[in-house]
């Protein structure tokens, strides 16, 4: 059935009382930054768990993994929710689960750091389909470039923000926190400030069950760019979860800030990859992108077959700069598919298979490290996401449109 094409949205006037419609998308963009730096601050932390509370490989990739478990959940389920009550009240509750916060430096155990990790997904999971859809809602030409910058900044800054905290801060398991919770608190401000873009409309219950939200105009579209979507966010675990532990088992630098460090050079980059293809295609994009991450990938595992952290993170910089240009002509060629009242399901989709991605074969590759190995983990990981970029590449040259 062909989808009827539906008129431009025309931009609403500012609302009295309300932030103007510029200020809003620009405190929304600095909301989705906090819910990224959050995602990532635990990560420079897990040594640190690790050899106080000595869990083992697999329970330390478990608490990984449950935060884009508990996302994916609450993604298909309350992920499309803003389309029907929405947008403000979506994101405030989404803030208001942040009290993860508060089980984060209550944690005296793994146990404390799954809860911490489940309620900080699902708070992430509700907020991540309405902050799509409304920054689209309020500038739709710039909301594709925040919608893929953003999280490379934020989980950049996260993880070396968090990373200097442990190294060089007091208390490093509870600062980093206590100041995640004054920005979300913050963030709850301004929201509640914001203009409401998306009029409450029946079927709030009924979206709870789950579905995919890919319109039928999109289904071609959509199918063509999941290689992409699949191999920037797997590598996002894989550099994430084992990224630190490379560097300090295999490379041999034992400095509590280096996992920080790496999640940012992947990270960081790929925010600047971002804005260097924000002005071609998607296909074009998604063309310059893909070769970028196969040379990554492939420089990662010279890097650690010559233990030269030089070279490891040279080509962690060039894999995050690929994964800039990838993702942004991934998620740009379906973005503006979905009518209004839509949106959010339609962002919800795309993050589940992200949130797959990054989630499952973290767990996977916890598994496996501790049957063979981190570094033939590391191996068999990077050559299975380089050969889904290669895939991604052929698809998108093949399926996408040039214009």
């Amino acid at each position: 059935m062909t989808a009827v094409p539906h008129a431009p949205q025309v931009s609403a006037p500012d609302q009295p009382g309300r932030l103007s419609r510029a200020a809003a998308f620009w405190t929304l963009a600095a909301t989705l930054l906090t819910f990224m730096c959050a995602a990532a601050a635990p990560s420079p932390l897990y040594s640190v768990y690790q050899a106080e509370w000595r869990f083992s490989a697999i329970t330390l990739t478990v608490i990984f993994a449950v935060y884009a478990i508990a996302l994916l959940a609450a993604l298909v389920t309350v992920g499309a929710l803003s389309d029907h009550v929405g947008r403000r009240p979506a994101l405030l509750a989404a803030l208001a689960i942040t009290v993860a916060m508060v089980a984060f430096i209550a944690a005296d155990g793994s146990g404390w750091l799954l809860a911490a990790r489940i309620l900080q997904g699902t708070a992430t999971g509700l907020a991540t389909g309405a902050t799509s859809a409304c920054l689209v809602d309020l500038r739709p030409q710039l909301a594709p470039l925040i919608n893929t910058a953003t999280p490379g900044i934020g989980l950049g800054a996260g993880a070396i923000g968090s990373g200097l905290l442990v190294e060089y801060a007091p208390a490093p398991t509870t600062l980093v926190y206590v100041l995640l919770l004054a920005a979300c608190a913050a963030g709850a401000v301004g929201v509640a400030l914001m203009p409401e873009t998306s009029p409450r409309r029946p079927g709030a219950l009924a979206s709870l069950r789950p579905e995919f939200g890919v319109p039928g105009n999109a289904h071609g579209r959509f199918l063509a760019v999941v290689p992409i979507l699949i191999t920037t966010w797997s590598m996002t675990g894989f550099y994430m979860s084992l990224g630190p532990s490379l560097a300090i088992e295999l490379l041999g630098i034992n400095n509590h800030l280096v996992g920080g460090f790496v999640v940012c050079c992947l990270m960081g980059t790929s925010a600047i990859g971002s804005l260097v293809f924000r002005r071609r295609n998607p296909r074009a994009a998604i063309i310059a992108g893909s070769p970028l991450l196969l040379v990554g990938l492939l420089g990662t595992l010279a890097a650690l077959a010559a233990t030269s952290a030089p070279l490891f993170f040279a080509s962690t910089m060039i894999t995050g700069f690929g994964f800039g240009g990838a993702f942004l002509g991934a998620f740009g060629s379906v973005s503006r598919l979905a009518e209004p009242n839509r949106r959010a399901a339609l962002f919800a989709t795309v993050y589940t298979v992200n949130y797959s991605a990054f989630s499952l074969p973290t767990v996977a590759a916890g598994v496996a490290v501790t049957q063979v190995g981190l570094g033939v983990t590391a191996n068999a990981y990077a050559i299975a996401v380089a050969v889904v970029a290669a895939v991604g590449f052929l698809a998108a040259v093949r399926l996408l449109p040039k214009h």
